[in-house]
Formats: C-alpha cells, structure tokens, sequence
C-alpha cells in the first residue's frame, strides 16, 4: 500500500470513528480538564496540526487517568442499543486502546464540548460583569 492509500485509509477510519463517538452518551465528568485543555486550547484556536499533534500526546494520559472507563461504558452502551460500528468500534478500542482513532476521537468530542462550555462561560461572564458594577456594594 503506498502512502496515498495509507491516507485515504486513514481518514476514512477517522470519518467512521467520528460519525460513531458523535451517538456516543459521554461527559466531561471525571476527564482532567486541565490535560484536555491542551487538545481544547489548539481547538478552540482553530490549528488542526496542533489539536493533531496533542490528541496523539493527550491521549494515553486521558486513557490512564480513566478516560477509559467512560469510553468503553458508552461502545458497549452503544452495542447494546444497536448503534452501527459499535462492534468495530469496541474491537478497535479493545486491540489499541488510546492508540485507536475511537480513543483519539472520543477525546477530541470531550474537548469540543469544553471549548464550548468554556465559550458558553465567556459569554455569561460578559453579560454578568457589567451588570455587577451597577449592583450597590451590599449586594455583591
């Protein structure tokens, strides 16, 4: 197979782990957030290269740190329900652990979902902020 291949591949893979992790029931309850932040930061930014490079070094630390519990909860969650790849899915997970793209891309979806929290906490605050100065001191 020659490199061109070799991505086409690749990225087929990715495109069917991320339609599949996109059903999965998954929470920021329990993830580090502070090792998720540095995939979400990149993300946030919109630099693909580096969101790349941190899912590949993130990954194994979030896996070890018991990302995996939640990840392999949801795949069998998503088998029993009937969801389509959840076989493969679970296989994938269960022959490369955080080194398969269901791993990559389970921690990619968490650190969307912190970024939009985060955006979500940015705007409140804005809208807040000013208001409090008007607030009597007693108040506050």
């Amino acid at each position: 197979m020659d490199v061109c291949s070799y991505r086409v591949v690749a990225s087929l893979k990715a495109i069917r782990a991320r339609a599949f992790v996109a059903q999965l029931d998954l929470s920021l309850a329990g993830v580090c957030l502070a090792c998720l932040s540095f995939v979400s930061f990149p993300l946030d930014d919109g630099d693909e290269r580096e969101v790349a490079r941190q899912l590949r070094a993130m990954t194994p630390f979030l896996w070890e740190d018991g990302l995996d519990v939640q990840a392999f909860t949801a795949v069998r969650a998503a088998c029993e329900r009937g969801i389509r790849d959840g076989p493969w899915a679970l296989t994938e997970l269960e022959s490369r652990g955080p080194r398969s793209v269901v791993a990559r891309e389970i921690v990619l979806r968490l650190a969307d979902l912190l970024v939009r929290r985060e955006r979500a906490d940015r705007k409140l605050r804005g809208l807040a902020f000013p208001r409090l100065a008007a607030a009597p001191p007693e108040m506050n």
